[in-house]
C-alpha cells in the first residue's frame, strides 16, 4: 500500500500585521525604531494618541506610514522620519486601524479598520479613492490587509479573507471562509454527483467544501454558538450536528441555510451523534443517551450506569453501539420509539474513543485510549476478530473504506493508519499527517481517497493505493 497527499484545504492564513523596514512603536506611539538602509535610528514622535498597530515602508523606500487604534494614519519621510501629513485629517477611519499596505507603485495605501471598512488612499492628494464596506456585525471588523500586485485583500475578524473589487466596493470578488479555529469533527456526503466535506470547529462554525476544487462556504443564518462536537448526514440530506451550546441542529444540505425550527434544545450537553434509517438519531449527552425520531426527542436513558463517549448505528439494522468510559461497548436496539438494552457488552482495552460499523454492517471497529483498534464480527455474535496495534498514543477516530476491507484510524500521535481487515500486519502508516496537532476526525470520499482534519484547522485529502 502507498499514499500521497492529494489536496490540502488550508485554514485561513494569517495576514501578518508586521513591518517592512520600520520595526514598531511603543504603546503610546511616541518612539519609532526604523532604518535608513545604513543604520538604525530611533525617532521620538508624539503623533498617535493610542497604540500603533502597523507601520510600513513604501516599496520605493521614500515614505513610511503608521496606523493606530486612534483611527489615524500618518505619513513620514522615509529618510528623516519627519511627518508629512495625516491622511483624512483628524480621522482616517471611525475605528481603530489595524493594518495598512502600500500599492506596488507607492502612490496609494490600503487600510483596514474596526469600523468595518477598508479604504484606498491617494497619498499625494490626501484623499480617499475607494471605501469598501463589509456589513454591520462585530465579525465584519477588518483586522488585516495586503496589496499584492493587482490583488487587494482584507481580513475580517471572522477570519474570512476578502478579495476586494475596486469596481464594486460593497461586494468582494471572492470570500475565503475556511476555519480560523481548530476543527473538531467532520463528515462527507455526495450531492448531485459531487463529493462534499462538512467540517465543524471550536468556535461553532460549520463549513462545506467541494472535494474537487477546495471551494467552500458556510450555511446562511445563525447556527451553533459554541464548539461543534459531532456531525453526520442522514437519509433526508440533513446535516445533523451537536454542539456545546446544548443543541442538535438539522440543517438541509440542499438549502444550505440554518433554521431556528430545526434546532433541538437538549437538557444536557450533547457530545456525539449517529444517524440511522427511518428518521432516527441517537445523541450522547453527558450521562445520558437520547433517541430522536423525525427531529423530536422520544426516549432517553438518563443513567446508563457508565459515561457514554461514542456511538454508531448499524446501517444494516437497528442496533446501536455505545462506547463508554467503562472500557466497554454496550449494545441497544431501536424498537419503535424506545431504546432497549440487548444486555450485551463488548470488552475494549481502554476508554472507548470511537467506533464505526462497516458499510455492509458485518463488522464493528472500536478504538480506545490504550492505542488499540479492535474489530468485532457482527455475524458471529460480535466475536472479537482481530486487534490492530501501531499507534503510539490514544486513538481518537476511525472510519471504514467503502470496500469494507480496509479502515483508517487517527490518533493523538498525529499518525494515520490504513488497516487491512483480514491481515493486521498489512498496514499503511502516514506519519505526521498533521504536523502541528493530532487527528480529530477522518472519513473516506471513495475507496482511494481519505480525508483527515485536525486542530490545525486544515482539511487534507489523501490518495491511497492498495497495490
Amino acid at each position: 500500500m502507498s499514499y500521497g497527499i492529494k489536496n490540502v484545504f488550508a485554514s485561513l492564513p494569517q495576514i501578518e500585521r508586521g513591518v517592512s523596514k520600520v520595526f514598531g512603536g511603543d504603546p503610546k506611539g511616541n518612539n519609532f525604531l526604523y532604518t535608513n538602509g545604513k543604520s538604525v535610528i530611533i525617532r521620538n514622535v508624539e503623533d498617535h494618541s493610542r497604540f500603533v498597530n502597523c507601520v510600513r515602508f513604501s516599496p520605493d523606500g521614500n515614505r513610511f506610514a503608521s496606523s493606530s487604534a486612534d483611527g489615524q494614519i500618518f505619513i513620514y519621510d522615509g529618510k528623516t522620519a519627519e511627518k508629512i501629513c495625516a491622511l483624512g485629517g483628524t480621522k482616517a477611519h471611525d475605528g481603530g486601524i489595524y493594518a495598512i499596505s502600500w500599492s506596488p507603485d507607492s502612490t496609494q495605501l490600503l487600510s483596514s479598520s474596526g469600523d468595518k471598512t477598508a479604504k484606498i488612499w491617494d497619498v499625494a492628494a490626501n484623499s480617499v479613492v475607494t471605501t469598501f464596506t463589509f456589513g454591520t456585525e462585530v465579525m465584519d471588523q477588518q483586522l488585516g490587509c495586503l496589496w499584492q500586485k493587482d490583488w487587494l485583500l482584507s481580513l475580517s475578524l471572522s477570519g474570512y479573507i476578502n478579495y476586494l473589487d475596486k469596481n464594486n466596493p460593497s461586494r468582494p470578488l471572492r470570500i475565503i471562509k475556511g476555519h480560523s479555529k481548530s476543527i473538531q469533527c467532520m463528515t462527507v456526503h455526495k450531492n448531485d454527483g459531487r463529493s462534499y466535506i462538512y467540517t465543524g470547529s471550536h468556535d461553532g462554525h460549520i463549513n462545506y467544501w467541494d472535494s474537487q476544487t477546495g471551494e467552500n462556504d458556510t450555511f446562511s443564518g445563525k447556527g451553533h454558538t459554541n464548539q461543534v462536537s459531532s456531525m453526520a448526514v442522514d437519509e433526508l440530506n440533513q446535516l445533523v450536528s451537536c454542539s456545546m451550546d446544548d443543541t442538535l441542529r438539522y440543517t438541509s444540505i440542499i438549502k444550505k441555510e440554518y433554521s431556528p425550527q430545526d434546532a433541538v434544545k437538549m437538557d444536557v450537553q450533547p457530545k456525539c451523534v449517529a444517524v440511522g434509517s427511518g428518521g432516527y438519531t441517537v445523541a450522547l449527552c453527558i450521562g445520558r443517551i437520547v433517541l430522536l425520531k423525525d427531529k423530536k426527542k422520544c426516549f432517553s436513558i438518563d443513567d446508563p450506569g457508565y459515561e457514554p463517549e461514542s456511538v454508531a448505528i448499524n446501517p444494516a439494522g437497528s442496533t446501536v453501539a455505545v462506547g463508554g468510559a467503562d472500557k466497554k461497548v454496550h449494545l441497544y436496539s431501536i424498537q419503535g420509539n424506545t431504546l432497549k438494552s440487548e444486555e450485551k457488552a463488548l470488552e475494549a482495552k481502554g476508554l472507548v474513543t470511537g467506533l464505526a460499523y462497516s458499510h455492509d454492517g458485518t463488522h464493528l471497529a472500536v478504538c480506545d485510549a490504550q492505542k488499540l483498534v479492535t474489530v468485532f464480527n457482527v455475524a458471529n455474535g460480535y466475536e472479537e476478530e482481530n486487534c490492530f496495534y501501531g499507534h503510539h498514543a490514544k486513538v481518537v477516530c476511525i472510519a471504514w473504506s467503502p470496500d469494507n476491507e480496509h479502515f483508517a484510524s487517527g490518533g493523538m500521535d498525529m499518525m494515520v493508519f490504513i488497516w487491512t481487515l483480514k491481515d493486521p500486519d498489512k498496514r499503511l502508516k502516514i506519519p505526521d499527517a498533521h504536523r502541528l496537532h493530532h487527528i480529530s476526525s477522518l472519513a473516506w470520499l471513495d475507496e482511494h481517497t481519505l480525508v483527515t482534519v485536525s486542530h490545525d484547522a486544515c482539511v487534507k485529502e489523501w490518495t491511497i493505493s492498495f497495490k
